[in-house]
């Protein structure tokens, strides 16, 4: 079996696994429909310029060709990655993750990749740019993240930050429970940090394609592109989106949420307090938890009209104004819903840790806020207060640690030393 027909079989058997066989069908079709269509491995692999929610016919051709040129220019292509003055990549790593996917045998005759990562385990559903609007994107929910917007969902930085790369790094080895996003902890750690570097100049090199949109097609700057232009496209729109990447890392004491101790519930007594607590602040004017997820956490608050930022710019006012809008983007607009805590299933992850920092920090790109402290804004919630409900959570979900069920018939139950406190704040 080639490679794309590994790839195909190894993401349609996750799929069978995780959604049945409608994803199996459903999947199928998106990876046969995406061969056809610009995943072709016998056509040069190239960039689709980043037009969403604009109108083709007031773009001229020579903005069209002055922004296809200049991102060639600075960022190179999908089989030849290249960077801008400034940016500071590990171009080898994203030599191993760009291009066709190709493996070469090592001296024992095992495979090794050595180019491809990308396209052979993330295009078909993040496509060739990074836009989330790969072959089988249509058919997912939630869709597969778009990299150019930089933004992410699942970081442990506080609101407006970029993720650590270990958030990415986690998000690649556990994968998104309930998602299509599977684990890749299979593969070598230098795959993985590949995987990880070409995520990185995927957004980068987004963040700047929208900056250098809107400076032609929206502050009609001359064109061709004079070197000053382009010199501030370089030094406003990459070298500014490659520092955001820095932040974090410079002062994770700073930037970086580390879930402190949660409040000691090693007895069912203390369990039952701290979820009766919780209880109490999931339903209070100041969590306001109920909104979306219900008075009982079953994802059913009277707020049901929630959108994304990916998907709030296809919103209109009327369906009729909404049709058009959507129309202007690769994907339909798609409409969030409100987690059920009791399925037991969290995107995130569904660690008492992974809880405390959906809470403290929320979900970013979306409408779920942060309500822990964020540098001087003491935060709605205490830290104490955000356990509290997160043992409440835990509790919906079926994690509570004294149920017979959860300590089986050892009598032991591995929830307890996580909630003991021994691997927080550390």
């Amino acid at each position: 079996m080639n490679t794309v027909g590994r790839a195909a079989w190894e993401m349609l058997s996750w799929g069978i696994r995780a959604f049945g066989g409608g994803f199996a069908i459903a999947v199928l079709g998106g990876i046969i429909l995406g061969s056809a269509g610009g995943c072709n491995p016998a056509s040069p692999a190239a960039f689709r310029l980043n037009l969403e929610g604009r109108e083709p016919r007031r773009i001229s051709f020579l903005q069209r060709e002055s922004l296809e040129e200049l991102m060639v220019e600075l960022f190179g292509t999908p089989d030849e990655p290249r960077l801008p003055p400034g940016v500071e990549l590990n171009l080898e790593l994203l030599r191993m993750a760009a291009g066709p996917a190709i493996r070469m045998g090592d001296e024992e005759g095992y495979g090794r990749q050595r180019r491809g990562l990308y396209r052979e385990h993330c295009a078909r559903c993040h496509g060739i740019s990074g836009d989330g609007a790969g072959p089988a994107a249509l058919v997912l929910h939630p869709y597969p993240r778009d990299f150019r917007w930089g933004i992410f969902k699942y970081t442990s930085t506080l609101p407006g930050l970029k993720p650590t790369r270990a958030d990415l790094r986690q998000v690649l080895r556990r994968g998104l429970p309930g998602t299509a996003m599977p684990s890749f902890a299979r593969l070598d750690p230098i795959e993985l940090e590949a995987l990880v570097e070409y995520v990185i100049y995927l957004s980068i090199r987004g963040e700047t394609e929208r900056y250098a949109v809107q400076l032609i097609l929206d502050e009609d700057e001359p064109l061709p592109l004079s070197i000053v232009s382009k010199e501030r496209i370089i030094e406003e729109g990459a070298q500014w989106a490659y520092q955001q990447w820095l932040i974090p890392e410079s002062d994770p004491q700073q930037y970086v949420v580390v879930p402190p101790p949660p409040p000691e519930v090693s007895m069912p007594a203390a369990w039952a307090d701290s979820v009766a607590k919780g209880r109490e602040l999931y339903r209070s004017e100041r969590a306001q938890c109920v909104k979306c997820h219900g008075p009982e956490g079953a994802g059913d608050g009277e707020q049901t009209d929630l959108y994304d930022d990916w998907n709030l710019a296809k919103k209109g006012v009327t369906p009729a104004q909404t049709a058009r809008l959507s129309a202007l983007f690769s994907l339909p607009l798609q409409r969030l819903k409100a987690r059920d805590f009791r399925a037991g299933i969290f995107h995130g992850g569904s660690r008492a840790e992974d809880l405390y920092l959906r809470i403290h920090i929320g979900i970013k790109g979306t409408p779920m806020p942060g309500v822990g402290p964020n540098g001087d804004n003491p935060g709605v919630l205490q830290l104490e207060e955000i356990w509290h409900i997160v043992h409440f959570i835990q509790d919906l979900a079926g994690q509570n640690p004294f149920s017979q069920k959860a300590t089986g018939a050892a009598g032991r139950n591995p929830l307890l030393s996580e909630l003991s406190g021994s691997t927080f704040g550390k």
